[in-house]
């Protein structure tokens, strides 16, 4: 009884000291909690401060935005992305871009929403930016073959990081505004378009079809022939290639496929209507299914609508418009 008497204080004296410790674990302040886009973001600042400060700077305080319900889908570009982006475009830092034009770019990142990375297909989904001829929402088109490469460049580095409000997306690179040429040459579809439109004999239509919108002949209505269309064509013509149609008739036909001064809808299509383009009229029907006829009966079928770039729009044929034939 004389040993246990002794032992106490000091059992007592140790039972203090980890009550104590234990009390002052609990006071140590947690980590937060990441719910949210915005949370995410700001987790990894250490790669994604450009992302953050770019979404705080941003129209109608997107960083609070994505902080909010959605659900949204976030492409997040990193900080080595956002340099090159700043550096190819001029700007010193965020600070330096305008913020209408930064919100709109930011805006392209996301889509409304959770879409994981299961739920992405070859094609083309709506973005939020509006900054479109009729300030519709603007398009971005997504290749998933290989992995998921977006308006052919920015690639998905890592995928579904899966928030209470949506799904964050990293990528490698900054996705710019689209022009026409960007949806032209990201689309394996119109690989033989694209080959048409550079050949070393051409006008330049690239500069033609980049040109931003509100300069003219921008905003601009192209009518895009798919390769199969291309294909037919030459069966038609008799011939073994691109290289086979002469200089002259190449330029006409590509001509009968761009309006200038107009970003027209399907839904401004009507029947009977006349459609003048850069070599011709053409005209457009809707009864039974967009087609256009060209100066020689043949009819085209708008077989995809309304693709929207910053500068137009793109509608998908299936067979070539020529110009009047002799």
């Amino acid at each position: 009884m004389k040993k246990l008497s002794k032992l106490l204080p000091a059992f007592l004296a140790l039972f203090l000291v980890f009550s104590f410790v234990s009390c002052d674990d609990d006071d140590d302040p947690k980590q937060p909690e990441i719910k949210t886009i915005t949370d995410f973001v700001q987790a990894n600042e250490a790669n994604y401060g450009l992302l953050l400060e770019a979404l705080t700077k941003a129209d109608g305080g997107l960083a609070t935005v994505l902080d909010g319900p959605g659900p949204f889908t976030v492409f997040a570009p990193n900080d080595a992305a956002f340099t090159a982006f700043l550096s190819s475009n001029g700007f010193a830092n965020i600070d330096a871009v305008p913020t209408d034009v930064l919100s709109q770019i930011l805006l392209n990142h996301v889509v409304s929403g959770a879409v994981k990375s299961t739920g992405l297909s070859t094609g083309y989904i709506e973005t939020l930016s509006t900054l479109s001829p009729g300030s519709g929402n603007l398009n971005m088109h997504v290749n998933t073959e290989g992995g998921v490469t977006l308006n052919g460049g920015a690639k998905v580095t890592a995928a579904d990081n899966v928030l209470e409000n949506g799904v964050v997306h990293l990528v490698d690179e900054v996705i710019g505004l689209p022009t026409i040429v960007t949806f032209a040459t990201a689309d394996p579809n119109f690989s033989t378009l694209v080959a048409a439109l550079t050949r070393a004999d051409q006008p330049d239509f690239v500069a033609t079809l980049s040109t931003a919108n509100g300069t003219d002949p921008a905003p601009l209505t192209v009518f895009a022939p798919t390769n199969d269309a291309f294909g037919s064509l030459l069966t038609e013509l008799g011939a073994s290639g691109l290289d086979d149609i002469d200089e002259e008739t190449l330029t006409a036909t590509l001509q009968h496929h761009v309006v200038a001064g107009a970003n027209v809808l399907s839904s401004a299509l009507t029947d009977n209507m006349t459609v003048g383009t850069l070599g011709g009229n053409i005209t457009a029907n809707v009864t039974g299914g967009a087609t256009l006829t060209d100066a020689n009966d043949r009819v085209s079928n708008i077989v995809a609508v309304d693709v929207q770039a910053a500068n137009g729009v793109i509608h998908v044929i299936d067979k070539v418009i020529l110009p009047p034939l002799n």
